[in-house]
C-alpha cells in the first residue's frame, strides 16, 4: 500500500529506506523544539506552550507537504524568520506578538492567492538555471558553516570574521570525530550513513567530557513527558491593523519585508532540496511546484492560527534526501517524530548539537557538488551566481543571496545589450528587491 500511494518503485526506493530518511531529516531539525521557543519567548509568548506549538505546526504543515505533493520536503518555524519576527517586529517595532502572527497569517493568505493565481510559480521559473544551481550551493555553504560551528569547530573572531575552535573542547573534538565518522560511513556507502553518525556519536557523547563536569551527551531525567497545552497561543492571532488606517501603514513595511523574505527563503530551500533529489527536469523546473507552493501557504496560515511565526521548508530535509529519500513517505515519517516529539521531548533534546552537526556538514557538502553544472566561463552567468553562492551563507539569509544574484544578472544583461537573460518578471523581482534593500516601501512617508 506504501509503494502505491508514495509510487516508490517509481522513484527506485523502499518503504525502509524511507522511513530511515525521514527520520534523518528529523534528527537534522530537531534543534528547532528548543530554538524556536527560546527565540519567541522574547516577545512575551508563553514558553512551554511554543514548544508544543513548534511541534505541532511542524507535523501537521510537514503532514500536508507530503500528502500534496509527495516530495521529501520537511517544514518547521523557519530560522531567520522566526528571529525577524521577534526582534524586528515585535522588540524593534514595538508590535505586540498577538499583531504579529495576525501579519503572518496575512502574509499566509496573500502567498495563497498568489500561488492559486500561478504568480508564484512564475517567480519560481523566472529565476535562471545557473543562480539556482547557485542557491542550491549557497545553501550547502550555509549549512555546512551552521554544522561547523554548532560543533565548535570554528568560532566568530574580530580580526578575520572566523577562526577555528579549540579542538581539545570534548565537544570540539566529539563533532570532528562525527565529521570523520560520517565521512568514512558515507565513502564506503554503507546504508544509512548519516543516521548511524548520529546515533554513534550521540553515544560516545556519554564519554566525552564537556569541561564542566559533565558529558557532553546528557542522558535526561526522565525519558517521557506530558506536552504542554498549547491554548495560550492557539488562535490568539490579532488583526485589528487591518482596520485601522494608521496602524496598516505603520506595520506595511513589515509586512512586505516578511512576505519578501518568505518567499524567497522558501523558494531557495525549494529549488535547494529538490535539485539535489534529482526531482528538477532538465531546464530546472520542478514538475507540480504549484501543489508545493500551495501547500506551503496553507502552512504559513496554519502557522499563524496555532501561534507560531511562519513555517517554512527546511534545508534540513536535505539530510533525508542524501539518506535516500525520494517521496512523501519521508517527510511523513519525518512528521510522525515531531507528533512523537511531543511526549518523548526529553529523549529528543539529549542528542547534542555536536551529534546532528557532522550530518549538516557532509550534506553541505553534497549540494556544493552542483558547482560543476554551472557555466563559470560565461561571466555574465558566473558572477552573479558567486555573488549568490558567496552572500547566502555570509549573511544567513537564502533570500538576500538570491536577491542579490538577481540585481546582478539584471544589470549585466542590460549593460550587456542582452535583456533576453531574464523574464519580464525576472526584472520585477530584481526590482522588489532593489526596492527592499534600500528600504523604498509605498506609503512609507
Amino acid at each position: 500500500m506504501l509503494s502505491w500511494i508514495f509510487r516508490l518503485d517509481r522513484h527506485q526506493t523502499t518503504p525502509a529506506r524511507e522511513i530511515q530518511a525521514g527520520v534523518t531529516t528529523f534528527a537534522a531539525m530537531a534543534y528547532i523544539l528548543a530554538v524556536n521557543p527560546s527565540i519567541l519567548a522574547q516577545t512575551g509568548m508563553d514558553r512551554a506552550a511554543l514548544v508544543s506549538v513548534t511541534a505541532l505546526s511542524a507535523c501537521a504543515a510537514t503532514a500536508i507537504m507530503a500528502l500534496a505533493t509527495n516530495y521529501p520536503l520537511a517544514m518547521a518555524p523557519g530560522m531567520g524568520i522566526n528571529a525577524f519576527f521577534a526582534y524586528s517586529i515585535c522588540l524593534g517595532a514595538g508590535v505586540p506578538w498577538r499583531q504579529a502572527l495576525g501579519m503572518v497569517f496575512v502574509n499566509g493568505c496573500v502567498f495563497l492567492l498568489l500561488s492559486l493565481s500561478g504568480i508564484r510559480e512564475r517567480i519560481v521559473d523566472a529565476i535562471p538555471y545557473g543562480l539556482k544551481l547557485a542557491g542550491t550551493c549557497g545553501i550547502g555553504l550555509f549549512i555546512a558553516l551552521i554544522g561547523l560551528k554548532n560543533s565548535g569547530v570554528i568560532v566568530a573572531s574580530p580580526a578575520t570574521l572566523v577562526a577555528h575552535g579549540d579542538f581539545t573542547n570534548g565537544a570540539t573534538t566529539l563533532g570532528l570525530g562525527g565529521i570523520a565518522l560520517t565521512l568514512v560511513l558515507v565513502a564506503r556507502r554503507v546504508p544509512g550513513a548519516i543516521a548511524l553518525a548520529i546515533a554513534g556519536t550521540t553515544i560516545a557523547g556519554l564519554f566525552v567530557s564537556d569541561g564542566h563536569g559533565g558529558a557532553v551527551t546528557a542522558l535526561p531525567a526522565t525519558w517521557l513527558s506530558l506536552p504542554a497545552s498549547p491554548a495560550p497561543l492557539l488562535l490568539q492571532l490579532d488583526l485589528s491593523f487591518l482596520t485601522d488606517a494608521a496602524a496598516f501603514v505603520r506595520v506595511l513595511p513589515l509586512i512586505l519585508t516578511l512576505l519578501l523574505v518568505d518567499m524567497f527563503d522558501n523558494i531557495g530551500t525549494l529549488i535547494g532540496v529538490t535539485k539535489r533529489a534529482g526531482l528538477l527536469d532538465p531546464h530546472g523546473n520542478l514538475p507540480k511546484v504549484g501543489r508545493v507552493l500551495v501547500a506551503d501557504s496553507i502552512a504559513a496560515i496554519l502557522s499563524a492560527l496555532l501561534g507560531t511565526s511562519t513555517v517554512v521548508s527546511y534545508v534540513e530535509s536535505a539530510a533525508g534526501v542524501e539518506a535516500g529519500g525520494r517521496t512523501g513517505l519521508t517527510t511523513l515519517t519525518t512528521a510522525g517524530c515531531f507528533l512523537l516529539a511531543l511526549v518523548a521531548t526529553p529523549l529528543v533534546l539529549a542528542v547534542p548539537a555536536a551529534a546532528t552537526a557532522p550530518a549538516l556538514v557532509v550534506v553541505g557538502v553534497f549540494m556544493l557538488q552542483s558547482a560543476v553544472e554551472i557555466d563559470m566561463g560565461d561571466f555574465v552567468t558566473a558572477a552573479p551566481a558567486a555573488l549568490t553562492l558567496m552572500t547566502i551563507p555570509l549573511t544567513g539569509s537564502i533570500a538576500d543571496g538570491l536577491g542579490l544574484g538577481l540585481l546582478s544578472a539584471a544589470v549585466l544583461a542590460l549593460a550587456t545589450g542582452q535583456p533576453r537573460r531574464l523574464t519580464a518578471t525576472g526584472y520585477v523581482i530584481a526590482a522588489v528587491f532593489f526596492a527592499e534593500f534600500f528600504r523604498i516601501y509605498p506609503f512609507s512617508g
